[in-house]
């Protein structure tokens, strides 16, 4: 970067994209805690699991981690996986 705007830019792009990173793996940890809580048949604890994972997903959503659909898209096939176990 040859001024300080270009280099005031990469330094916050670097924050963000290990914000990001943290936000990301925090929601990855929290799926993967929920998906073996269905593996279990658990079903109490997957559907606490799934309201905090949900919350999780909508926290990336705002902060702009996460596009809205992509949210969306998870949150439904999370839900979609505890419907499975429900109704079985």
């Amino acid at each position: 970067a040859k001024s300080k705007t270009p280099a005031k830019r990469a330094r916050k792009a670097e924050e963000n994209r290990l914000r990001n990173k943290a936000y990301k793996s925090r929601l990855k940890t929290a799926i993967k805690k929920y998906e073996d809580s269905l593996k279990e048949n658990q079903t109490e604890k997957a559907q606490e699991l799934f309201l905090q994972v949900t919350s999780l997903i909508d926290k990336s959503i705002s902060k702009g981690v996460l596009h809205k659909n992509t949210g969306a898209r998870k949150k439904s096939a999370l839900r979609k996986k505890l419907n499975q176990l429900v109704n079985k």
